[in-house]
């Protein structure tokens, strides 16, 4: 194995890694936790491709093999949502019931690792098989495409997260859909005209990327700036940070007054004013 084009496929995933985890500014999650979600994103790259595999093969019964048609629902139809979907399974199995997403940039991060964890272990698998100009086209192409698509699942799961915790279940199923059809049919559009061999659909094709990466940048700068807790820590006495509480929860340290974070369907002191502008972009 040729380490030098290992390097070459790891590198800008976790430089890409490193700076989602730096823009969450309001509490940053455990580096275990995270560490775990990349390992799920790489474990969901063997599931997407046996499904890819056999949605192609049967596909091919259907649709002759290189017609338009057959790229549409190829490319969008089935690697998209099995790519898409199969992060968000593991994505949610993962993260949605743990204690540390009290966040809604929370979603962001967390789906990012996941992404970027499936992007890894693809890169390295393309760069291996390839070499290093793949690498190279990869590192300014792919791996931020991935970071992108879980910026766009990350944000709506969040969305999710928060209205699930103020008793919206409508509103959080509907978000759930969305964390899985947006960064979808964003995928299958990025890998269609990709693969087209035209010169005016290579034009549209860097459009399509640059607008895709300027948007999510900005939406993470965004949901960064404007985070705040799902559900408000509200102070219930005096306590160390980190240290449990009898009630349940453990403290938190807000400026200089100790916090428990309360937990979901714990009446407050106070009344609730309702969603936060956060809960929409």
């Amino acid at each position: 194995m040729n380490l030098a084009l290992v390097a070459a496929a790891v590198i800008p995933a976790v430089i890409l890694l490193i700076q989602i985890y730096r823009a969450d500014r309001l509490e940053k999650e455990p580096v275990g936790m995270l560490l775990m979600l990349a390992v799920a994103g790489i474990v969901s790259t063997f599931l997407a491709s046996v499904t890819e595999q056999l949605g192609d093969l049967l596909l091919s019964y259907f649709v002759p093999e290189g017609t338009l048609l057959y790229n549409i629902i190829l490319y969008i139809g089935i690697v998209a949502f099995a790519e898409e979907g199969f992060k968000y399974m593991v994505l949610k199995n993962r993260s949605w019931t743990s204690p540390h997403f009290n966040c809604q940039f929370d979603g962001v991060v967390y789906a990012v690792f996941v992404s970027l964890g499936f992007a890894l272990w693809e890169n390295i698998h393309y760069v291996l098989a390839y070499g290093l100009s793949t690498a190279i086209a990869r590192a300014v192409t792919a791996v931020p495409g991935h970071a992108c698509f879980g910026v766009f699942m990350g944000a709506w799961y969040g969305m999710a997260k928060r209205a699930e915790q103020h008793g919206d279940e409508p509103r959080s199923r509907q978000c759930r859909r969305l964390s899985i059809l947006i960064p979808a049919l964003i995928h299958g559009a990025y890998d269609f005209i990709a693969t087209m061999e035209s010169e005016w659909l290579l034009l549209l094709f860097l459009v399509f990327v640059i607008a895709m990466f300027v948007t999510a940048l900005r939406l993470v700068r965004k949901m960064a700036r404007e985070d705040d807790y799902i559900v408000p820590p509200e102070p219930v006495g005096a306590g160390y940070p980190g240290e449990p509480y009898s009630g349940g929860g453990t403290w938190a340290s807000l400026g200089e007054e100790p916090y428990r974070y309360r937990d979901p369907g714990e009446s407050s002191s106070e009344p609730s004013s309702g969603y936060s502008d956060n809960y929409k972009w």
